[in-house]
């Protein structure tokens, strides 16, 4: 018996998994609001009690943040998570923590190929590393390394490195961003949730076009990317779409960045919540232009396998089987 979680700033997923017929399947599982527990095993224990937590072999939890040394302090929550106190709460020694990426990576080897959307006609299956993003709450990154068998997951956080202008008007944007923060303009932040309204603002001040009506008077606690992207796919306004298209076409140059950093010749992978709710913007080019938008290497991107997972539960999927196939 597994247990397996995903655990972010916002929800922790927990699951129990059990191998059955060259697979694994899933007993029991629960949602929990993160914010309402102080620490992780808080969470376990109420996991406990809705499922009477039989005995279980291994365990391993994907968690938003950086994990030096099995040990993580959560980005977006105030929790430290270390191996050594999941095993003495859980009673057993086969514990991993996995940053989330490296998490979402291996489940991407399992997700059924029905669950994609391919992105690249061009692309064709080859055997090699593998490259991962996911713009969600935050940008995500991680690689799938292949030893010529096997895939290691490799988490990074590339999504905090520096943005690097594709086009006339991204340089424009790398200006207004510079004031906005003065320190760091980082990739997550326009490839994140907030970052899409954050290119709505930059098109609106740079007078791309007048805005919609939808968008004027926002309620407080509206989510104002998620408004953007209903104006763009509902209402085909232009300043909406633009914003989208923006988005698109940076999303897919990180994707290159990531794709040449990591030779992976195996394809590249897109998780994270905002790319199935655009489907239809990625699918429409832009973001292959940025990510085919490479110089001399063009022809070798333009031979990756490039596809978008509709999977939402990636992370638990991947912490699971990781559990199951290393510890």
């Amino acid at each position: 018996m597994i247990l397996a979680g995903d655990i972010g700033g916002t929800k922790t997923n927990l699951a129990l998994f059990e191998h059955k017929n060259k697979r694994l399947n899933v007993i029991a599982q629960h949602q929990f609001s993160s914010r309402e527990f102080s620490d992780l095993n808080e969470v376990i224990m109420l996991f406990r009690q809705k499922t009477s937590l039989p005995s279980i072999d291994a365990a391993c939890f994907g968690i938003a943040g950086p994990v030096i040394e099995g040990r993580c302090r959560t980005t977006n929550l105030p929790w430290d998570i270390t191996t050594s106190d999941l095993k003495d709460h859980l009673g057993i020694q086969k514990v991993r923590l996995l940053n989330d990426l490296e998490a979402t990576a291996y489940g991407m080897l399992y997700v059924p190929e029905d669950e994609f959307v391919d992105l690249n006609p061009k692309g064709r299956q080859m055997d090699g590393n593998r490259a991962v993003i996911a713009a969600g709450t935050g940008l995500g990154e991680a690689m799938l390394y292949y030893d010529g068998s096997v895939y290691y997951p490799i988490g990074s956080e590339g999504g905090h490195s520096d943005f690097a202008p594709l086009t006339p008007q991204q340089d424009a944007l790398l200006k207004w961003m510079r004031n906005r923060y003065p320190g760091h303009v980082s990739f997550e932040r326009i490839l994140s949730g907030p970052g899409i309204y954050t290119l709505y603002e930059f098109l609106v001040e740079n007078d791309f076009s007048a805005q919609p009506a939808s968008m004027l008077n926002i309620p407080e606690g509206k989510d104002r990317s998620a408004m953007v992207s209903e104006c763009a796919l509902k209402e085909h306004n232009p300043l909406c779409m633009e914003a989208l298209r923006l988005f698109a076409e940076i999303y897919g140059a990180e994707a290159g960045n990531l794709a040449l950093k990591s030779m992976s010749l195996g394809g590249v992978y897109i998780g994270g919540g905002i790319a199935p709710k655009i489907l239809q913007i990625l699918a429409n080019n832009h973001f292959m232009n940025g990510f085919l938008s490479k110089g001399r290497f063009n022809e070798m991107l333009q031979a990756m396998q490039v596809k978008v997972s509709l999977n939402p539960e990636t992370a638990l999927l991947g912490a699971a089987y990781y559990a199951h196939d290393r510890l």
